[in-house]
């Protein structure tokens, strides 16, 4: 209908101006339906060139559309606004689309099957994950199902920063508590790990266990004096720790990669000959640096430090190179706030490597820290973890469909209160248990009328005349509009808000309309539109992640 209204605008226009190759029609859904159902500013855009009011521009422009029997009535609004309002065969049809369409409605081929990876989570092995990562979880699942709803070729991948100072902490944790040293003990690790699971990798390490996470198996020795197994078996507990993590809220990845593996294919030292071959780093004061400014950076970038080791920019720099070399014409990185200095960094080493990458790949999503609440208090301490919450402890609270929403409803940049009460209420309060019943109810009314859902398609839909059914029917037709945008947003707080307004219409036409009428016609109409509304309703919690109860 969009497409169908731009054209008749197009033609309009060309009857005012001699090229309309430059214009842009945008059509936008007013906010209340009395103001139609589709609005554009056009008169507007060519005041400038035609030198004339917007508003004669506007009734010029509405003169010219040739009579159609998709639109009803076209108004001039405001400053100069153009406004469409439907007819009812065109406002009955979104309801036919759904019904056939089902559980596709909504998706569309924009990607073009092209490949696109997110990268999301990518929490070091050094502990459970917390709120934070779960955030970072379900914004990045949700962007993937968003992604592949809009027609690109997903890949999930989860990479591990398995080498550096963070893992060695790990490792001399672990050593610590295996002797027995107490986490209160002075001789404790100063930048230690005191989290009890420290202790639970201790105790299986010294008892000699084998741990599977992902393609890997560790066994351990049990030896304390040898450090390399302490290392390898504490990482592979906690990457198996975090697989369950991840399994509980409902997450899988395509592919795990290791930060260890770049250094030990030499990948790391290629990527490093490759910078000083393209001539961009330099030599001072016994360091290896990168010329990072010549890219957009604040200040140059030590790659090898005077003693000798990489800074972990290097390895960063060599995954985003891997990612490029395996095809991905579009990468999505979605990491915590505290990464948004690494951006320009690793754009300018892609630069440097002087490959053709584009300058602005990869995208970034960064999001904002998270604040657990419970009885108006901060919750701050996990039992487990010993310094923050978890994210399995959040889904053992509120359980996974609200954890999921929760997190991924709010724009990402920006601070979030996850409130536990809230989350585990059964009150219109809570949008998870809001939307959850619309869906319920709509399941109810369905299971009372026990008729043949295929026979809805035939339903005569002109019974649907009441500005109830008006509304639910225009909000439903919005349904791939935002789905397409919160793709190309990188939104997935998109479509929380939009379920949230489609189950408040369905909660308004509920109360007010009985559905079990005696009238036939009436009553498969209402039986379309509510089927029709279940179906978005279900494509919509999908995309986050969230089940659709029939019954609550």
């Amino acid at each position: 209908m969009k497409e169908f209204i731009s054209n008749l605008l197009v033609q309009a226009a060309n009857t005012l101006v001699e090229d309309t190759s430059s214009i842009n029609i945008i059509l936008e859904r007013p906010k209340s339906a009395a103001h139609g159902d589709f609005s554009c500013n056009l008169a507007m855009m060519l005041a400038k060139p035609l030198r004339q009011n917007p508003r004669v521009i506007a009734e010029q422009l509405i003169n010219a559309i040739p009579q159609n029997n998709q639109i009803a009535k076209i108004e001039v609004a405001g400053a100069g606004f153009i406004n469409f309002y439907l007819a009812a065969d065109a406002k009955h049809a979104v309801v036919k689309a759904i019904l056939e369409a089902g559980d596709q409605y909504g998706q569309n081929q924009t990607g073009k099957g092209e490949k696109v990876q997110v990268e999301f989570v990518s929490a070091n092995p050094t502990g459970p994950l917390h709120v934070g990562h779960g955030r970072g979880a379900a914004v990045g699942d949700c962007l993937s199902r968003l992604l592949a709803a809009n027609g690109w070729d997903v890949t999930r991948e989860f990479y591990y920063n398995d080498a550096g100072a963070q893992i060695d902490n790990l490792t001399i944790s672990v050593l610590a508590r295996a002797k027995g040293v107490s986490t209160n003990d002075i001789s404790f690790p100063e930048n230690g790990y005191r989290g009890e699971y420290i202790a639970d990798i201790a105790k299986a390490f010294l008892a000699k266990e084998t741990i599977v996470a992902d393609d890997t198996e560790v066994t351990a020795s049990g030896d304390l004096n040898d450090t390399e197994s302490v290392r390898h078996f504490s990482v592979a507990y906690l990457r198996h720790e975090q697989d369950l993590d991840l399994r509980a809220f409902q997450i899988q990845f395509d592919v795990f990669s290791l930060e260890s593996a770049l250094y030990a294919s030499g990948k790391v030292e290629d990527t490093v000959q490759s910078l000083i071959k393209s001539g961009h780093t330099y030599e001072e004061e016994g360091a290896l640096w990168l010329r990072t400014t010549d890219f957009g950076d604040d200040k140059d970038r030590v790659m090898r430090k005077n003693e000798g080791g990489y800074t972990y920019f290097i390895p960063d720099v060599t995954y985003h190179l891997e990612k490029w070399n395996r095809g991905f014409i579009k990468v999505i990185n979605e990491q915590g706030a505290d990464h948004h200095s690494t951006i320009t960094r690793v754009r300018a080493g892609l630069q440097a490597l002087d490959i053709g990458i584009p300058k602005a790949w990869p995208d970034y999503v960064l999001h904002q820290m998270v604040t657990v609440m419970r009885g108006g208090e901060e919750v701050k301490l996990s039992k487990r973890a010993g310094s923050y919450v978890t994210l399995r402890d959040l889904i053992e609270e509120v359980g996974c469909d609200a954890t999921r929403y929760f997190l991924a409803a709010r724009k990402s940049d920006s601070q979030l209160i996850f409130d536990i009460d809230l989350a585990r209420a059964q009150t219109n309060d809570n949008p998870v248990y809001y939307i959850q019943y619309a869906h319920a109810r709509i399941c109810s009314v369905l299971t009372q009328w026990e008729g043949e859902p295929s026979s809805l398609a035939a339903a005569d839909l002109s019974a649907l005349a009441s500005s109830r059914e008006a509304i639910l029917m225009q909000k439903l037709s919005e349904f791939p509009d935002v789905v397409q945008q919160a793709a190309s947003d990188l939104a997935p707080h998109m479509i929380a808000n939009y379920l949230k307004e489609c189950a408040s219409e369905l909660h308004s036409y509920y109360n007010d309309t009985k559905f079990l009428v005696d009238d036939t016609s009436t009553k498969l109409a209402r039986m379309a539109l509510i089927t029709a509304t279940r179906h978005i309703l279900k494509n919509g919690l999908h995309l986050l992640g969230v089940s659709a109860p029939n019954n609550m």
